[in-house]
């Protein structure tokens, strides 16, 4: 603070409000100490913010004018600052309010600027109480900020009379602003995502999140549901714990929580690990979208509106939807005569007729179900049975469905098995989604499937248990099938489908790790697949199934097009493998790629060939035969910002042929001529591949520092049949663009003949595949590997 004149304290400066907070966050960044060397909490945190800010605002409101009581004008807070909820770096949300007495820019010039001028963040407005009740009246999310206003300086009378009529406005037009409000809603969750399920979640906008919260209080502050409180509120703490501890760890503005921030965060929450954190924050999403759900429900918001020449509402008809089920109005309710302890298939003819019509579960209905419905008696009646593939068939209806009974503790009741999966973070970057829901997702997906398999009841449980096994310490497609077996037997399914159902688990990463990552035109990979489902075309069409559902439910870009062709060409060979036809011979070289050959040959120029089919395009690279043809070829692919599928080097007419798979990773193909222009240079020697790349990576934000640590992984007899002694070497690494270059040029160091590539990307990370002929030395795998490690990092 600078000093006035006799020593006296002068007002503080902007400058002073920006360091005092810095000081309070410890400068940010991760630091974990405040101006004494203690660390707040986050409660504290806020707590001091809000204390900081307001001393500030006071002090310069005095200054710039606002006066005292009576003078007309007044400075509110809303927003967080005016719930005193002010996490780090959050914007000010003020409102100078005055009766037009006195004008009031002047005054409004000298509190607004010193903050801009000092990068503070502030959302603020300069009204009468008349113009912000309008206002109030036509946007919604000004009569929400509305109610949360606090005096911060001047005339307190002005204050109290804006806040009072804005919640007086509320409570009286409320019913009328339900539709707008829950339309808001809608829209918010479609681009926000949802807290509970989500990987990265929005901690603000996300479903689940801190403005849902902000809605469950007006809706109770206009007497509309009673006022949140138990799991709500302990919900409530945790999420603006942790949206605090993400600010100060980011040293800015940031709501959507990152895996690689979580393990910082919950120890400070005492949380454990990121996993923790994030089970816990998915609980506490789950619990506030559910209370908003209900909530919105029970004023009618999430239903339309019934009224009969203006008098009131006749009761809603009950219309019979399945044995004791009926849809009372817009909810699914128990018939009147319902007997939930006598009747162990009612849980899930409630369950199925929700999902089938797309009508919530009556809370009420809920209530009475966890009280006396009891669990099936193992192993199920048929129609139960039937029920449970019903719902699972349910499509989109399927997940509020399995939401809702799994809040109230009834789908554990069907399936305790679900326990180790409920809220259980994924442990790889490509999935978007928690374990269970993901198996709820990838089962809406199934059930799109089901007229492509002879057994759509399996393909819809088997898309329900193909990771169940996850969440413990063990292989979880092997625990997965022991559990399959296990609900197999109490769902009452035949031994021979439970063996099947067993498979699908097993094997479900199958066909689309053998499609992806070895070459599919070699029959010893065909063979080792049918081998593997034991000739049963029964379990391969499920499986196939199953890889589409299970892609989809992943993540954006999973399942892709050349994906798609890859598994179902795959599937196709088994199929005529065993019908006991011939397996089609694979054809090295296309007539055009001969032809590009040859004329190299008699040239000595390299050259290059597009040919492109929707998105997926084959490149043909050609140049003498020489070492090195395969990296080079990568890198110039690589920095056009295509990204590799697969790969084969073969050659013809002593002309190397490089022959690579590509999608673009943005963007449409880059002309063929620069292609040819680029890749010629790169084999005159002319333009430095390695340092292009590089610095197309720099630009791209560089390798990230905390990526995993590479592996590799050899598999034998797996690359030319089981006489030809070929291995693949398999790489598991954080993706890069320049990665497939670097490997190869590893292993073109190391001497090994390439014989084809195959590349999968699956969020951040890369498993590049290569088959080759082993070397003749005794240590030729550690060498290579070694090379290759050190090229991937």
């Amino acid at each position: 603070m600078t000093k006035g004149e006799r020593g006296t304290p002068a007002t503080p400066t902007a400058a002073d409000l920006v360091l005092a907070r810095d000081r309070l966050l410890g400068a940010g960044m991760g630091a974990r100490s405040g101006p004494s060397g203690h660390r707040l909490g986050p409660a504290a945190l806020r707590e001091a913010l809000a204390d900081l800010h307001e001393f500030w605002l006071t002090a310069h409101a005095a200054q710039a004018g606002v006066g005292g009581r009576g003078e007309g004008v007044a400075l509110l807070a809303v927003g967080g600052l005016g719930r005193r909820e002010l996490v780090p770096f959050s914007d000010l949300d003020l409102v100078l309010v005055h009766d037009g007495r006195k004008a009031v820019d002047g005054i409004a010039e000298k509190l607004w600027y010193p903050l801009w001028n000092s990068g503070v963040g502030l959302d603020h407005s300069v009204r009468t109480v008349g113009e912000a009740l309008d206002v109030a009246a036509s946007d919604l999310r000004t009569a929400m900020g509305l109610l949360d206003a606090r005096h911060m300086a001047g005339d307190a009378e002005i204050t109290v009379r804006l806040a009072t009529a804005a919640r007086d406005q509320w409570r009286v037009g409320v019913r009328k602003r339900l539709g707008e409000l829950i339309e808001s809603v809608r829209k918010r969750w479609q681009r926000a995502g949802e807290v509970a399920h989500w990987v990265e979640p929005d901690l603000k906008h996300g479903r689940g999140g801190l403005r849902d919260l902000a809605i469950l209080d007006a809706l109770a502050l206009a007497q509309l549901v009673d006022r949140p409180g138990g799991e709500v509120a302990q919900a409530h703490t945790l999420l603006l714990d942790t949206r605090t501890e993400l600010r100060r760890i980011a040293g800015r503005a940031r709501d959507v929580l990152r895996p690689q921030d979580g393990d910082e965060i919950a120890a400070v929450l005492g949380l454990g690990d990121r996993f923790a954190l994030a089970r816990a924050l998915s609980g506490a999403g789950r619990a506030v979208a559910y209370a908003l759900d209900v909530a919105l429900r029970s004023t009618g918001a999430a239903a339309p509106a019934r009224k009969v020449l203006g008098v009131l509402r006749r009761a809603p008809e009950r219309r019979p939807l399945d044995e004791g089920v009926v849809l009372h109005g817009a909810e699914v309710a128990l018939a009147r005569d319902a007997d939930p302890g006598k009747d162990p298939g009612l849980l899930l003819r409630v369950a199925a007729a929700a999902g089938r019509t797309g009508h919530p579960i009556a809370p009420a209905a809920l209530t009475r179900l966890g009280e006396s419905a009891p669990e099936p008696r193992a192993p199920w009646p048929t129609e139960v049975r039937q029920d449970l593939v019903a719902l699972l068939g349910a499509g989109e209806g399927l997940t509020d469905v399995v939401e809702a009974l799994d809040r109230t503790g009834l789908w554990a009741r069907l399936f305790p098995e679900w326990g180790a999966v409920r809220d259980l973070p994924p442990r790889d970057a490509a999935h978007v989604w928690t374990v269970d829901r993901h198996l709820v997702q990838t089962t809406v997906n199934a059930a799109r499937l089901v007229t492509s398999v002879s057994r759509p009841d399996l393909l819809l449980i088997g898309a329900l248990l193909h990771d169940i096994g996850k969440g413990r310490d063990q292989d979880h497609s092997v625990v997965g099938a022991a559990l399959a077996t296990q609900v197999g037997h109490r769902l009452g399914l035949s031994k021979q489908d439970v063996d099947t159902l067993s498979a699908m688990v097993r094997h479900h990463l199958l066909l689309p790790h053998t499609a992806t990552r070895r070459d599919i035109e070699d029959e010893n990979t065909v063979r080792r697949v049918v081998d593997t489902v034991d000739g049963d075309p029964v379990l391969l069409e499920l499986l196939h199934a199953l890889t589409e559902a299970d892609s989809l439910a992943t993540g954006p870009g999973v399942w892709t097009d050349w994906k798609a062709r890859l598994t179902a060409d795959l599937v196709s060979r088994c199929r005529t493998a065993m019908a006991g036809g011939p397996l089609p011979e694979p054809v090295p070289l296309d007539a055009a790629q001969r032809a590009l050959a040859e004329s190299t040959a008699e040239s000595g120029k390299p050259d290059v060939l597009v040919d492109t089919v929707d998105r997926l395009s084959m490149v043909t690279l050609v140049t003498k035969d020489r070492p090195g043809v395969l990296s080079q070829s990568a890198g110039v692919l690589a920095l056009n910002s295509l990204e590799v599928h697969a790969a084969s080097v073969a050659t013809h007419q002593g002309v190397a042929v490089g022959v690579f798979s590509v999608t673009p990773r943005f963007g449409s193909m880059p002309d063929p001529a620069l292609l040819r222009e680029q890749y010629a240079r790169v084999i005159a020697g002319s333009l430095p591949l390695a340092e292009k790349l590089a610095a197309k990576e720099r630009d791209y934000g560089g390798r990230a520092e905390d990526a995993p640590a590479p592996k590799v992984l050899w598999f034998d007899h797996e690359a030319g049949g089981p006489d030809s002694g070929a291995v693949v070497m398999e790489l598991r690494a954080a993706d890069r663009i320049g990665l497939l270059h670097s490997v190869a040029a590893a292993l073109e160091k190391c001497g090994v003949d390439v014989l084809w590539a195959r590349v999968a990307t699956m969020g951040g990370s890369a498993v590049d595949s290569f088959g080759f002929a082993p070397g003749a030395t005794a240590g030729w795998r550690r060498t290579v590997e070694t090379a290759v490690l050190r090229a991937s990092r």
